[in-house]
C-alpha cells in the first residue's frame, strides 16, 4: 500500500509540472502573438527593387516563415513558402498568391489565421526590404 502511495504523489507531482510548463509556454505565445497585433505592414516600392530572387524571413513565437520572392519587370512575379511553422495558421498560406495578384503586401488578414497571416506578409516585406 505504501508503495502505491508513493507513486500515486510521483505521477501527480508529474501532472502537475506538466500543467505548469503549459501554463508558462501558453503565456508566453500569447504574449508575443499579441505584439503582432501591434505591427504594421509597410508597402514595398517595387520601382526601386532590381528584378532577382530575394528570401526572408519573420517570425514571432510560436510562428515562423520563411519565403522566396521573385521580382521580375518591377513586380512580384512569384512567392514560394519555404517555410511556415504554425498551429492553425495554415489557412494564412492564400495570401501569397494574392499577394502577387494584386501587388501589395498589406493585406487583410485570413480568419483564424490572424498572426500566421502577419508572418507571412511581414517575411514577403522582409525579403523586398533594402
Amino acid at each position: 500500500m505504501k508503495k502505491r502511495w508513493i507513486v500515486l504523489m510521483i505521477v501527480l507531482a508529474i501532472l502537475l509540472a506538466i500543467g505548469i510548463a503549459m501554463s508558462v509556454f501558453m503565456k508566453k505565445a500569447e504574449a508575443a502573438l499579441e505584439q503582432l497585433s501591434g505591427i504594421q505592414i509597410v508597402e514595398p516600392n517595387l520601382a526601386t527593387i532590381a528584378d532577382g530572387n530575394y528570401e526572408g524571413s519573420f517570425s514571432s513565437f510560436p510562428v515562423k516563415v520563411v519565403v522566396a520572392v521573385t521580382v521580375k519587370d518591377r513586380r512580384i512575379a512569384d512567392i514560394r513558402l519555404l517555410e511556415h511553422v504554425q498551429g492553425k495558421g495554415k489557412d494564412a498560406e492564400v495570401l501569397l498568391p494574392r499577394i502577387v495578384e494584386t501587388q501589395r503586401i498589406g493585406l487583410d488578414a485570413i480568419t483564424g489565421a490572424t498572426y500566421s497571416s502577419i508572418v507571412i506578409m511581414k517575411a514577403v516585406e522582409q525579403a523586398l526590404s533594402p
